[in-house]
């Protein structure tokens, strides 16, 4: 069987070739590498979030009857030309650099790899919470500058511990649950949004279901991990900050578009939050003219939280596990479009 394994500076393609050996091992690979994450992915053919040319995949994708990949575009062009390609594996949360109706149309099995970067991303959440509570990077920066902040000890500048503060999470996936079990160990009371999530679930992590509107009204802090949608874009917007406790902590490491942007300026100068903590934006990286590097009170990391070994390592060799299953005429576990399969 003939694979395209696309890697990339983080999903190499090298750990690509490797894990699908270990699944499969008369494989033959075409190989094709991709310059994310050292230049920034963007829209290609229709598809987000992508790295590389639709040629630069149709010349590699030859042959291949599998793809495995992270970054590489599958458009409807691409697909067009590839007549003899039966699965693409994409090693991430959603196969957003894929054009499923394309792929359905042309009879391709899309699958993707859910909970990948759970852990990382679960890490890095905690890292920014504490870092917007306790003015970690904030006071680091100052220091490092020649800046002594003893008056970071006086009680109206000090910051607030996790252990009895009351922390919302929105959204309640394999990266907001694992976020829960850290928070209600450090003895923080967890509130969480999540229409999708199982109650008795949420309550057996020892956290408390709440309506959205609820939640920001009682956190001094509030972390986002709900994913994308057409229902949750611009989820925290003007009205919903409005509602938060004064100088309450924001923390948004899932996707940009959860969050306007617009109005949080105005209300970090304002008191309304304390602190906010990013790695995501509206538009990344962020212009020149970025209103919020000049507000007050703000972490901001360029999309690290899933950003760790393991999880390029997971992600191979999960897309890898996919080819194994299509190799041995095994169901497949993570498929997109499953009407192909019928």
């Amino acid at each position: 069987m003939r694979i395209l394994a696309a890697g990339d500076e983080f999903v190499g393609t090298g750990l690509l070739v490797d894990a699908v050996r270990a699944e499969i091992a008369d494989a033959e690979f075409n190989r094709l590498s991709l310059p994310w994450p050292v230049e920034p992915f963007g829209p290609v053919g229709g598809v987000n979030e992508a790295s590389g040319t639709e040629e630069q995949v149709i010349e590699a994708v030859d042959g291949a009857e599998v793809a495995v990949t992270q970054m590489a575009p599958f458009t409807k062009k691409v697909f067009a030309a590839a007549p003899q390609l039966r699965m693409v594996s994409v090693s991430r949360g959603g196969p957003v650099n894929v054009d499923l109706a394309a792929a359905t149309e042309a009879g391709v099995a899309v699958t993707f790899a859910p909970g990948r970067n759970a852990a990382a991303a679960a890490e890095f959440a905690i890292g920014l919470i504490l870092a917007g509570m306790r003015r970690i990077a904030k006071a680091s920066a100052e220091l490092l500058a020649g800046e002594w902040r003893g008056d970071y000890y006086a009680y109206t500048n000090a910051g607030i511990e996790l252990e009895g503060t009351t922390v919302g999470l929105v959204g309640y996936g394999a990266i907001g649950s694992r976020v829960a079990k850290v928070l209600v160990a450090f003895g923080a009371h967890v509130l969480v949004s999540d229409p999708f999530a199982d109650p008795a679930k949420i309550a057996a992590d020892g956290a408390e279901v709440v309506e959205l509107d609820e939640l920001l009204r009682r956190s001094s802090v509030v972390s986002l991990h709900a994913r994308l949608t057409e229902q949750t874009k611009h989820l925290i917007n003007a009205e919903k900050l409005a509602l938060l406790p004064e100088g309450a902590v924001l923390v948004n490491s899932a996707r940009g578009g959860l969050l306007d942007y617009a109005p949080l300026p105005d209300a970090l100068r304002s008191g309304r939050l304390g602190a906010l903590a990013l790695d995501v934006y509206d538009v990344e990286p962020p212009p020149a003219d970025w209103a919020l590097r000049d507000a007050p009170n703000v972490i901001a990391t360029p999309h690290l939280a899933g950003a760790s070994r393991q999880t390029a390592e997971r992600a191979a060799r999960i897309v890898a596990a996919e080819a194994g299953r299509y190799a041995r005429g095994e169901k497949l576990v993570n498929v997109a479009n499953p009407e192909v399969l019928q």
